[in-house]
């Protein structure tokens, strides 16, 4: 067994999905709504006994390797990593020749840990106090400026450069890393100069770039984040997501603030379940991210003119994503680091326990912004609210939404549906679900049985080629996958059969092993009775159709007066009777 087969046998994968898919057990399988497309409905399934999960949306589907890789945006030896780390199993020594790519990955890593360590360093040493005397200003304790990785990079720019050249990492993986810049006439100088650094980590807690605060007026940008690399991409990442996903999934939702700070600030305050967006507006990948973890994302963006502004780009998307939106606006033009600083952790959590939704706070931006005593003014607030409203899927909410703003508004109610009917589109979801297919019983049980069953492979697999199996109609080919990957191993396991299939063959594999909701199936000493059954069924009906052949045949040789024959057929039917053969002989 080659090692990334023992650690998909050692692994739970129910587990692994389970941390970023809420999933619901139907029989023995789990479902759930699907992390890599938009859905309402769940198409999304998990079998511990393929070990294999699938959507019957958008088609994605593997093994546990290939979940953590496509989740966690890791190449494949990353992710035997990862997971060979976290379930204790030490990797093989063949193993450590990674490719190219992951050794390129793993140098990036290595570089961003160094920085790290030279960033907290200078923060620490003399050359920190101004920056230290900022932090204790904004109220950032030193404990939760080391539990948050915060740094200092050196004014002198050459610090991090001489580092990483000392270290023996190439100039082509100096450029890459995001951390220097090469000069004009040779070398290279330190990106970040005079910044307070946050590290930036991925959902697995890895340091993959940094994000400077100017600490002097005169250098700007105020924000200055890594470049992309082949680590940090900032439209599929979200600040301090690695330490909020827990806390959101246990209080069902999560919190999206503008700035680091915001983030540090409520989190120093207990409020664990809090995000930012990394230096970018908000992209759908990142909404993505947080529904994985939470039903309900509260936005709570800075109550200025551009926090507003960005809050009602980000709602619109929120809902092409399906996500339930709460608003919290704090009083007194503070953003939430500010708020909580001065009213404490208890009053932001009850603002935040009452967050209205969010057609109530566009509603009150709309009526803010048009003078709504006016029929031009409310046919204007409603212009501006239809975008967010039609984004709704379900009619029923619409209509409690049309109640609540036309109360809000001051407009009648029939005045606000007519508009949202007028401008209102075919929302009726379009489902990709592949319905399973109506295949013969006793083909899906002998199907199971010979995957699920190792110790009747034996008397199981003959049968393909004794009783024509490999022939049948639809899932002929998945007979004969499953004979020619026993043939090589007898241990085979659900994913050596899918590898071995064409896309037909692989989706009617998924249908029955996966989709099929029939709990009666999922008992494995129901599956081998019944398997053992359709196969006794099969051979007998076997043997009857060759004894009504011979008989046929005997009646033929009479009728053209073969006497020969027709005794030589006889016998054979009376041996066949004497060896014990089937019934109706």
């Amino acid at each position: 067994m080659d090692f990334a087969r023992q650690l998909k046998a050692s692994v739970d994968i129910v587990g692994i999905i389970g941390e970023d898919v809420r999933l619901t057990k139907i029989g023995k399988r789990y479902r759930g709504l699907c992390p890599f497309h938009t859905e309402k409905t769940p198409s999304f399934y998990v079998s511990p006994d393929t070990q294999f999960y699938k959507c019957f949306g958008c088609q994605a589907g593997g093994d546990v390797i290939k979940f953590v890789m496509e989740i966690r945006g890791l190449t494949f030896w990353e992710a035997v990593k990862l997971l060979a780390d976290r379930h204790g199993i030490p990797l093989p020594k063949r193993t450590e020749q990674a490719d190219e790519e992951a050794r390129q990955r793993e140098a990036l890593y290595r570089m961003n840990e160094i920085a790290l360590d030279l960033f907290r360093g200078q923060l620490r040493g003399p050359q920190g106090a101004a920056a230290r005397a900022y932090l204790a200003e904004r109220k950032v304790s030193s404990g939760t400026a080391e539990q948050f990785g915060i740094g200092l990079a050196d004014r002198a720019g050459s610090l991090v450069a001489q580092r990483l050249v000392r270290e023996g990492f190439t100039p082509e993986q100096l450029e890459t890393s995001g951390l220097v810049i090469e000069r004009e006439q040779g070398g290279f100088f330190d990106r970040f100069r005079g910044r307070l650094m946050f590290p930036i980590h991925n959902e697995v807690g890895k340091i993959v770039g940094f994000a400077g605060r100017a600490l002097a007026k005169e250098d700007e940008p105020k924000y200055l984040n890594s470049p992309e690399t082949a680590l940090y991409k900032k439209q599929l990442l979200l600040y301090n997501l690695h330490r909020a996903r827990e806390a959101a999934r246990k209080q069902g939702r999560i919190i999206l603030v503008e700035g680091y700070m915001d983030v540090i600030g409520l989190h120093a305050g207990g409020i664990h379940e809090v995000v930012a967006s990394c230096g970018t507006a908000l992209t759908h990948q990142q909404v993505k991210l947080m529904k994985r973890h939470a039903d309900v994302i509260v936005v709570n963006f800075d109550p200025d003119t551009a926090g507003s502004n960005a809050a009602e780009r980000s709602i619109v998307m929120m809902l092409e994503e399906k996500a339930h939106i709460r608003m919290l606006e704090l009083d007194r033009d503070l953003d939430p680091d500010e708020y909580i600083q001065q009213f404490g952790s208890e009053v932001y959590l009850d603002l935040l326990n009452k967050a209205p939704t969010y057609y109530l706070w566009l509603a009150d931006r709309a009526r803010k912004k048009f003078d709504t005593r006016t029929a031009e003014g409310r046919t204007q607030a409603m212009q501006f609210l239809l975008p967010a409203v039609q984004k709704i899927p379900d009619r029923i909410e619409r209509a409690g939404v049309a109640d609540d703003i036309s109360s809000f508004l001051g407009v009648e109610r029939g005045l606000v549906l007519e508009q949202f009917k007028r401008a209102a589109t075919d929302r009726r979801e379009k489902t990709m679900r592949v319905e399973p297919a109506a295949l013969p019983a006793a083909d899906v049980m002998l199907l199971k049985a010979m995957v699920l069953a190792p110790d009747l492979r034996a008397e199981l697999v003959p049968a393909i080629g004794q009783l024509g199996l490999a022939e049948r109609p639809r899932v002929g080919t998945i007979f004969q996958a499953i004979a020619g990957v026993y043939r090589s191993n007898p241990h085979f396991v659900y994913t050596d059969v899918e590898e071995r299939l064409e896309e037909n063959g692989r989706a009617l594999l998924h249908q029955m092993f996966l989709a099929d909701e029939d709990h009666e199936a999922d008992n494995l000493e129901a599956v081998r009775a019944n398997a053992l059954n359709c196969l006794r069924k099969m051979e007998s009906d076997r043997e009857q159709a060759r004894m009504a052949d011979l008989r046929q045949r005997v009646k033929e040789a009479q009728r053209v007066g073969d006497m020969n024959l027709a005794l030589k057929l006889m016998s054979e039917i009376d041996d066949s009777k004497r060896s014990g053969g089937r019934t109706g002989a």
